[in-house]
């Protein structure tokens, strides 16, 4: 035997050693930053360790020693990873949408953080392919064999099966694991146990929450269709011309409407995407969200205080139907956020994997799969979705209001986000396309679900709230606003906002129209005051005190049209984690006031007591034909220009300043305080 077969164990080959130092160094990174990301560079240098490998055996015909023992140490590292900080037990990852009926209650070895036994079990279950590999590779280039031909096919389809083996630990491990970050346990448990419970005769709240739903796509808002249920919550209540969402994508709106807090202050400045799915079209989503949104964070966090969890403390029932998207496992699961029932799915429906669940407690079990509606290789029939919730949300409020319980309804549709579907009975109904088909059957059914509560005689005392996520993305109306979905101009986030309470007890007359600014970080803090929540004992308005909320009770503008957000609580147009905007009201005495503007005449000046500004530090352009060039430093005056068509900082340079400052300020704080927490 020429030798050229066997294991080299010499160090002083430099190229192997130094591949060694990096797999030793990469595994001791990993297990000092505890980051998912720092994970993935484990998992793909021993993907390309297993190359270079077979590389080796065919150019050089050796196996070294080092590279062995560097993929060995990087490999350990990421069960060792796993094991102690895993956020999942066992095959959670990959398995838990596989099939109908599945329950986590009973699969407890696959979902859930499990035990440390389990974790260690479960991931070394999924690494046991790579680890028989490395070591039949090992053991056959180590031990002495005359039939040198037998030892070389060997030891090359060993390193090939550990190339396999390596690609099978990216697309099947369990990459689910603990958020490292500041948590705000302490304060979340304080503050909800001291919320008083309510009366049973305290007004219920249905919180309708559209998608991708533009602020034209109303007919009381413009719309050239009619959307009679809709418009009839706005005519028997108040209709808002100038509510913005709290961010301009789905996932981050949704945080913040349910929190009062900027989707920053919880990582929660994108999509989340699915943790369940492993080889679908957004396979590399189960590891995206933690490096996206960071540190490992892979929806809204558990101690965040949702608007759920206050009224669930306060004695309400609370139920959530439709589209979640705030995380799909453990923490981040919506009967863990303070529902008490969902119904839905907890994905987005242009996303694989996507089912609906029924769930209690943190348990779920799938009860319309994958093959239903919508598979990994294109669309499936959706159509059933909207008859399917209705069916849902009715039941859940006609048995709470039977009980004369107070509830808390969330109903958050999936409509009218792409890809769109409408059933059988209103295909072609609009004449407008199966769009404006998915909205008029949603406003039919919304229809039948405001007759039902009224012959249940609780319509008159539920406080009924629609908007929507965001603005429209390929399809719907922004009116004429600039922009659309994921832009920081109106037409992203200025979106519809009703609201109807008929025994409001003299809080406003129906058919209202509210001008002045208002956004859904506010839901938080004005649905506890409307509803009369208190706690400490009676404590009026009852807020956390640990943390940050940046919305501001909105009553003054329900009550008599007075604006909220001044300088001191600017609304703010987010990206990503940078402030793209800012915008608050002032008076224009104000702004005559000053010696630099004292002789403006006007018409905005003069024929206004308040105007809204709205600056801009830097923005893409919305226009295609130049994707190249950016607004810079651009202030407008939505009062007499919310299309965003003009820059008028040269007319008001300091002003264009002071909120250039303001902006910065702001952004700065953010950095500083990434949880928002108060000490």
């Amino acid at each position: 035997m020429n030798g050229r077969f066997s294991l080299d164990t010499s160090f002083e080959k430099f190229f192997p050693t130094l591949l060694f130092a990096v797999g030793v160094a990469v595994a001791a990174a990993l297990i000092g930053t505890r980051q998912n990301l720092v994970n993935l560079v484990a998992l793909l240098y021993c993907c390309i360790m297993s190359a270079v490998i077979t590389l080796s055996l065919i150019i050089k015909k050796r196996v070294y020693a080092p590279m062995i023992f560097g993929y060995a140490a990087s490999g350990l590292g990421v069960i060792v990873f796993h094991t102690i900080w895993g956020a999942d037990a066992g095959f959670g990852a990959f398995i838990s949408d596989k099939a109908e009926g599945w329950s986590s209650a009973a699969n407890a070895l696959f979902t859930g953080e499990g035990s440390f036994l389990t974790r260690l079990g479960g991931n070394l279950l999924l690494a046991l392919p790579a680890i028989i590999t490395l070591w039949g590779l090992f053991f056959v280039a180590k031990k002495k064999c005359n039939k040198t031909g037998l030892k070389a096919a060997s030891s090359i389809a060993l390193s090939v099966l550990l190339m396999g083996a390596s690609v099978f630990s990216v697309l099947f491990g369990n990459h689910r694991t603990k958020p490292v970050t500041e948590r705000l346990w302490e304060g979340h448990d304080d503050y909800l146990n001291k919320v008083d419970k309510v009366k049973s005769d305290n007004p219920n709240v249905l919180f309708i929450l559209m998608d991708d739903m533009g602020y034209g796509d109303t007919s009381l808002n413009g719309a050239i269709y009619e959307t009679p249920n809709m418009d009839s919550i706005g005519e028997n209540g108040l209709n808002f011309t100038n509510f913005y969402s709290g961010y301009s994508v789905c996932s981050p709106a949704r945080f913040a409407t349910l929190t009062g807090r900027y989707p920053y202050r919880g990582y929660a400045d994108n999509v989340i995407y699915p943790t369940v799915q492993t080889t679908g079209n957004f396979a590399q989503t189960r590891v995206y969200n933690s490096f996206e949104m960071g540190n490992n964070v892979d929806g809204m966090l558990g101690d965040e205080i949702t608007i759920a969890e206050v009224f669930k403390s306060a004695g309400y029932a609370t139920g959530a139907f439709g589209k979640w998207h705030l995380g799909d496992y453990g923490e981040y699961l919506p009967t863990n956020q303070g529902f008490d029932y969902f119904y839905g799915s907890h994905h987005v429906n242009d996303m694989y994997a996507f089912y609906h669940v029924s769930e209690e407690n943190g348990e779920y079990e799938i009860v319309h799969g994958n093959d239903e509606m919508r598979d990994e290789k294109g669309k499936k029939d959706q159509k059933m979705l909207t008859e399917w919730i209705h069916g849902e949300i009715t039941e859940w409020i006609t048995d709470k209001a039977e009980k004369d319980e107070p509830f808390f309804a969330y109903y958050a549709t999936p409509w009218p986000h792409g890809p769109v579907f409408v059933g059988d009975d209103f295909k072609g109904a609009s004449g407008m396309g199966t769009y404006v088909d998915c909205l008029t059957e949603f406003d039919s059914y919304l229809g039948k679900l405001f007759n039902t509560m009224e012959e249940l005689g609780v319509l008159d005392d539920t406080i009924i709230v629609f908007t929507s996520d965001n603005g429209p993305a390929l399809e719907g109306s922004v009116g004429d606003l600039r922009g659309g979905k994921y832009l920081a101009y109106e037409g992203g986030q200025k979106v519809p906002f009703m609201i109807r309470w008929d025994n409001n007890g003299g809080l406003f007359e129906k058919g209202g129209t509210r001008t002045e600014s208002a956004t859904s970080v506010d839901f938080f803090p004005t649905l506890i005051e409307m509803c009369g929540i208190t706690g400490n004992g009676g404590e009026t308005s009852y807020l956390p005190s640990d943390r940050v909320i940046d919305g501001i009770s909105m009553m003054p503008v329900i009550k008599d049209n007075t604006p909220v957000h001044n300088e001191e609580h600017p609304i703010l147009h987010m990206k990503r984690e940078d402030i793209k905007g800012i915008q608050y009201t002032v008076t224009t005495k104000s702004v005559l006031d000053r010696e630099e503007y004292k002789d403006y005449t006007y018409p905005v000046l003069m024929e206004n007591e308040h105007i809204t500004f709205k600056y801009f530090d830097k923005l893409q352009n919305d226009n295609s034909a130049f994707w190249d060039k950016n607004r810079k430093n651009w202030l407008h005056i939505l009062t007499d220009d919310y299309q965003e068509n003009y820059n008028r900082t040269p007319a008001y340079p300091t002003i264009s300043d002071e909120m250039h400052e303001k902006l910065d300020s702001v952004q700065k704080d953010f950095a500083q305080n990434r949880r928002g927490i108060i000490k």
